[in-house]
């Protein structure tokens, strides 16, 4: 199925992944709305930086993702919702579990609902690896059991639990996507690789990190958004849940010396006691199986993970995007 022509929305369209999406389905020749979330600064987040012509071609809908009735609105004439908007820092969660209720499970209904009532051909819910929690068996597929390590994941499950339910009952047509740990240009400041590439580029030699021995398949964000495109064009993926992941595993440690070797080799890590999780609730070790999507799709991993370091260290090495974050404080 080819995306030409069709009407698709985004939501959490101003962040890190949705921004990346929202370029590559205008590649597509998709007609693109970008669902925003509402602030009274006229802030269409990571867009503000797209160029002007990609832009142009953009139809924004400020919003909120827990508002129904502004959901309902901005899903009229779409084809194709890829419904991204979520809260998504573990650590925050463990402080605010009620804002990721609101935002990740009854925003999630909301979607659902909405689509159902207005007859959305394709619904594409993202999940996350963190359902999974700390791997029982290697490569994790889709039938690897869910452990709700954190609020944050909890929510998540909750939020698939609902797209499955609403695909049961009443035939709704989801996807569940479940990228594993995403990086590139634009990521949250809370995330590992930022945090290790703005601390060297700020000139710090002491690089503060929480525990460095959990393991990551790490997936460059363009990767990751090609895995939502060809997803959406796949049919037999309707009703399915299905992972976007590299099979391949990095621990936290060798991701940050490969940055620091990029970057300042004379630099060190050192442990900041606030960074680290409660022990139950750290994720040790995440490595995904890609069978299903490669089963179904031609969708296979163009970046090497040197290659992904690379482009990234390069756009925050731009004073005006690196302005855009505070290396000194811990954000969680």
């Amino acid at each position: 199925m080819s995306l030409q022509n069709l009407r698709v929305i985004v939501t959490g369209a101003d962040g890190f992944i949705g921004s990346h999406l929202i370029e590559r389905l205008l590649e597509e020749g998709a007609v693109v709305k970008a669902f925003c979330y509402y602030n009274s600064f006229n802030s269409w987040g990571w867009i503000d930086t797209l160029p002007e012509a990609a832009k142009s071609k953009i139809n924004i809908f400020m919003g909120d993702i827990r508002d129904p009735n502004g959901v309902r609105e901005a899903l009229k004439d779409i084809d194709i919702v890829f419904h991204l908007a979520a809260l998504i820092a573990i650590p925050y969660s463990y402080h605010s579990p009620d804002s990721y209720i609101d935002t990740n499970i009854k925003g999630t209904l909301n979607i659902l609902q909405a689509a159902r009532d207005l007859n959305i051909k394709r619904v594409i819910i993202t999940s996350t690896s963190e359902v999974y929690g700390t791997a029982l068996y290697t490569p994790i597929d889709e039938k690897h059991p869910k452990q709700p390590q954190s609020p944050y994941s909890a929510s998540k499950i909750g939020a698939d639990s609902l797209a499955e339910s609403f695909y049961r009952s009443f035939s709704l047509p989801i996807t569940i996507v479940r990228p594993f740990n995403t990086y590139g240009p634009r990521q949250s400041a809370r995330a590992i690789i930022p945090t290790v590439i703005t601390q060297l580029l700020d000139g710090e030699e002491t690089i503060k990190l929480g525990d460095t021995s959990p393991t990551r398949d790490l997936l460059f964000v363009k990767d990751t958004v090609e895995g939502f495109v060809v997803i959406a064009k796949t049919d037999s993926l309707i009703g399915e849940e299905v992972n976007i992941a590299t099979q391949v595993e990095h621990s936290v440690e060798s991701i940050a010396l490969r940055i620091i070797d990029l970057i300042n080799p004379n630099a060190q890590i050192i442990t900041d006691t606030q960074r680290i999780r409660p022990k139950n609730s750290e994720v040790f070790r995440l490595l995904g199986s890609n069978s299903k999507l490669k089963e179904h799709t031609q969708w296979s991993p163009a970046f090497s993970l040197d290659e992904g370091l690379m482009a990234t260290i390069k756009w925050f090495e731009s004073p005006q995007n690196r302005a855009q974050y505070k290396s000194n404080i811990y954000n969680i």
